[in-house]
């Protein structure tokens, strides 16, 4: 099991803990902060997809101008889990 806890940089949220199991699947995901029904709603879609997959549809997603998002903050973590991990 990997497991990550993202410091979001430009959004509402502070916070992304994630975890993956050895075939880098996405088993939980936490935001602390945000739109709470954004967030869950993310994070449910995102479980039990294999992170490459859900890193591919969330990055570079922009909310309201700010260059980044939570969707896109998510992508990082994932992509910083996976890097650590390898």
């Amino acid at each position: 099991m990997k497991e990550i806890s993202y410091k979001t940089h430009g959004t509402c949220s502070r916070r992304i803990d994630v975890k993956l199991d050895d075939d880098n699947v996405i088993r939980e995901v936490h935001f602390l902060g945000g739109c709470h029904g954004n967030t869950q709603g993310v994070a449910s879609l995102a479980i039990g997809r294999p992170a490459s997959d859900v890193i591919a549809l969330l990055r570079g997603i922009d909310c309201g101008g700010k260059g980044t998002s939570c969707p896109d903050q998510l992508a990082l973590a994932l992509l910083s889990c996976l890097e650590t991990s390898s």
